[in-house]
C-alpha cells in the first residue's frame, strides 16, 4: 500500500511550506540589518568630514557651534582614530580602555572596513552599536524559537494522534472479541451435539470432529487475545523453545508438504522469559503465516533461539520467500502495510505492539533480500 509514502510526501510538502514562511522573515530582518549599517557607516563618514573640519580650521575665532553639534548626535558608536602607525590616537564613545593592543585588534577583527580621515585619525574604526548588533542576532534567535515551538508542537500532536490511535486498536479488538464470542460458543455447542450424536466409531469422521474442535479452540484462543488488547496481560516464566514448537505444530498441520520447517527441537538448551503465552503465540504464527504466504507453498522456515547477549533472549525467523523491497523495510510494522490483495496490513503492526508495550521487548527486520528471503528477529527480556 502507498498510504505511507504518501504521507512522508505530504510531510515534505508541509516542512517545505513551513521553511519558506521561516526564511521570509529570516531575509527581511538581514535586509533591514544591512540597511542600518549602511546608515551608520554614513554617519561615520560625516563624523570623520566634520572631525577633520573642525581640527584642520586653523581660525581660532571660527565658531564650530554646529560641528560640535554634530559630533556630539554620534554617541552611540563607538570608534577609534589610529594613526599611519597604527597607534591609537583617540577614543570616542569607548568609557575606559585598559589595553590599547587589544581594542585595536577587536576593531580591526569586527569585519568592518575603517573610514579613511586625515592627519592624526588616519583611519577612524568603528563598531556597530549594540542596538544594531542585537538586531543582527534576531534571525538566528528567530528561527531557534521557531524551531521550538516546531518541536513541541509535533511532539504534543505527534503524542495524541498515537493516543488515539491506541484508542481505536483497544476499541477494536474489544469489539472484535465481543463479535466473535457468541458464534464460537454456538459452534462448540454444535459440535459437541455432534460428538453425542454420533453411534459409530468412524475413525475418518471422529478424526474430522477432533480437526474441527481443535480450529474452534483456536478461535477462542484468537477472541482471547483481541479481548486482551489494551489490557495489561499476564505474564510467566516460559521456555521459548517449548512455546515455538507448539506453534510450529499448529501451523505445519496446515502447511504444504513442500515446506520444511526447522525448528531447535530436542534442544537441551532452555531459554526463559516472562511472555503471555497467548499473545506470544500469536506473534509466532502471523509470522509463520506470513512466510507460508510469501514461499507460495514451497521453501523453508528456520527458526532459532540465541543468547548472543546476557539478559537477552533473540529468536530469528527466517524464511526462503520473496523478500521485502528495501524501500518497505521502514514501514513493514505500520498499519497497512500488506502485500496481499485481501490483507488488512494489521498482523506486523498487531505484532510490534504485543512485543514492545507488553514484552518490553523488540521486534525487526534484521535483513531481507528479494527472492532469497527475510529474517525478523524478536528480542525478550531473559528471566
Amino acid at each position: 500500500m502507498d498510504t505511507y509514502s504518501k504521507t512522508g510526501k505530504w510531510k515534505v510538502i508541509l516542512a517545505l511550506i513551513g521553511l519558506f514562511f521561516l526564511i521570509i522573515p529570516w531575509f527581511y530582518t538581514n535586509y533591514l540589518a544591512k540597511k542600518l549599517e549602511e546608515g551608520e557607516r554614513a554617519k561615520v563618514e560625516i563624523f570623520a568630514k566634520t572631525l577633520e573640519e573642525v581640527v584642520n580650521n586653523n581660525n581660532y575665532d571660527a565658531d564650530f557651534t554646529y560641528q560640535y553639534g554634530i559630533l556630539e548626535k554620534f554617541q552611540d558608536i563607538p570608534m577609534i582614530a589610529v594613526n599611519e602607525e597604527g597607534n591609537i590616537k583617540e577614543v570616542f564613545n569607548i568609557p575606559e580602555i585598559t589595553d590599547t593592543a587589544m581594542t585595536l585588534k577587536l576593531f580591526r577583527e569586527s569585519g568592518i572596513a575603517p573610514i579613511e580621515g586625515f592627519g592624526y585619525a588616519r583611519y577612524i574604526y568603528y563598531r556597530h552599536p549594540y542596538v544594531l548588533t542585537l538586531l543582527s542576532y534576531f534571525p538566528w534567535v528567530q528561527v531557534f524559537l521557531l524551531l521550538i515551538y516546531i518541536l513541541i508542537a509535533y511532539a504534543v500532536f505527534s503524542a495524541s494522534r498515537k493516543e488515539e490511535q491506541n484508542r481505536v486498536w483497544v476499541g477494536m479488538a474489544k469489539e472484535t472479541a465481543h463479535q466473535l464470542g457468541t458464534p464460537i460458543s454456538g459452534i462448540i455447542g454444535w459440535i459437541e451435539n455432534l460428538k453425542s450424536n454420533t453411534e459409530s466409531q468412524d475413525p475418518e469422521q471422529s478424526e474430522i470432529l477432533f480437526e474441527m474442535e481443535r480450529d474452534v479452540n483456536k478461535l477462542q484462543q484468537v477472541a482471547d487475545r483481541f479481548s486482551k488488547i489494551g489490557s495489561i496481560p499476564e505474564l510467566q516464566k516460559m521456555n521459548l523453545i517449548d512455546e515455538l514448537l507448539i506453534c510450529k505444530n499448529y501451523i505445519e498441520a496446515r502447511a504444504s508438504k513442500l515446506v520444511e520447517f526447522q525448528f531447535p527441537e530436542n534442544s537441551p538448551a532452555e531459554f526463559y522469559s516472562m511472555i503471555n503465552s497467548n499473545l506470544f503465540h500469536w506473534v509466532i504464527e502471523n509470522l509463520l503465516r506470513n512466510a507460508l504466504d510469501a514461499m507460495d507453498g514451497k521453501g523453508v522456515i528456520k527458526v532459532n533461539v540465541v543468547q548472543e547477549e546476557v539478559g537477552v533472549n533473540k529468536i530469528f525467523i527466517q524464511d526462503t520467500g520473496k523478500g521485502i523491497p528495501a524501500s518497505k523495510l521502514k514501514t513493514v510494522f505500520k498499519p497497512g502495510y500488506t502485500t496481499k490483495l485481501r490483507g488488512w496490513g494489521l498482523g506486523l503492526s498487531l505484532s510490534k505492539r504485543i512485543i514492545e508495550n507488553y514484552h518490553k521487548g523488540k521486534i525487526y527486520v534484521s535483513h531481507s533480500e528479494i527472492n532469497k528471503g527475510t529474517c525478523f528477529v524478536i528480542e525478550l527480556p531473559a528471566a
